[in-house]
């Protein structure tokens, strides 16, 4: 699980000054769950009309099993401390994902 490898390296994040946000369209009940089902400390948002996700393009047409539906791209942003989007991952997969992203802060 990608927020799991976040958790366990958050210490690291913070030592470096930066904050680590998950967000899904998932409601903030669903997302408590999820959390105490995984000992997560990452904090979790829920953007439940999609606005987030809309607005970073991550709503996205996928296929599984030949059936085509939307859902939620994968996606890892670095935004820097001027605002500005440091570098994005696309299409993430989860092992080692949260060690790439700490090299990335450390590399700012």
């Amino acid at each position: 699980n990608e927020a799991i490898g976040f958790s366990q390296l958050k210490p690291e994040f913070e030592k470096l000054g930066a904050v680590v946000i998950g967000l899904s369209p998932d409601s903030v009940r669903k997302h408590d769950k999820f959390k105490s089902k995984y000992d997560l400390t990452v904090d979790l948002v829920a953007d439940e009309q999609r606005k987030v996700i809309e607005a970073y393009h991550l709503w996205v047409e996928k296929q599984l099993y030949g059936r085509r539906y939307m859902g939620v791209e994968r996606a890892t942003f670095l935004i820097g401390s001027d605002g500005r989007i440091a570098r994005i991952w696309r299409n993430v997969r989860v092992k080692g994902h949260a060690e790439a992203v700490l090299e990335a802060v450390r590399a700012l």
